[in-house]
């Protein structure tokens, strides 16, 4: 996977979780932890995402059938 180097602000306590995470091994670096977080991040919109398309279909047992099937044939596109 190619990467590309970007540079954030963040507040200092957050900095210093990250720094605490690595030094305790949790995370292999700054970086490791901070995709990991984004990785999660992305999944949980995806997730909020087809939490809506669910909602939406409620009670609508047909569409709800071709949402199903559609879903179970569509990768996630998560690493």
């Amino acid at each position: 996977m190619a990467t590309q180097q970007i540079a954030v602000r963040i507040p200092e306590a957050l900095v210093q979780f990250v720094d605490s995470e690595v030094a305790a091994e949790h995370a292999a670096s700054r970086a490791d932890l901070i995709a990991r977080a984004l990785r999660r991040e992305q999944r949980r919109l995806k997730a909020e995402r087809d939490a809506a398309i669910y909602a939406a279909l409620a009670g609508e047992p047909d569409e709800f059938e071709a949402m199903t099937a559609h879903a179970s044939r569509t990768p996630l596109d998560i690493d």
